[in-house]
């Protein structure tokens, strides 16, 4: 399967603490490619988690999302990963 990268696309973030009751925010992408890189370089981990993003009749979960990002057929920059100095 290939993955429309140019489609649009909607992200569904949760928000609040886990196991209470969670409202969940919803943004609206005028492609997928953005919305994959909006999920990942803009939110820490932990906010991720129970993240999906619809694009046509697809839905893609947190796991899926990095898979998009991290795939050679990505067609944005990615942010430089951070580096840290060990002692």
């Amino acid at each position: 399967m290939t993955f429309d990268y140019a489609a649009s696309a909607e992200l569904f973030l949760p928000k609040g603490k886990p196991g209470a009751r969670r409202t969940t925010s919803y943004r609206r992408f005028r492609t997928a490619a953005e919305a994959i890189r909006f999920a990942i370089e803009e939110f820490p981990a932990i906010r991720t988690l129970g993240a999906w993003m619809r694009v046509g009749d697809e839905r893609f979960d947190g796991d899926h999302i990095r898979r998009l990002y991290e795939s050679n057929s990505y067609p944005r920059r990615r942010r430089a990963p951070k580096v840290r100095l060990t002692e």
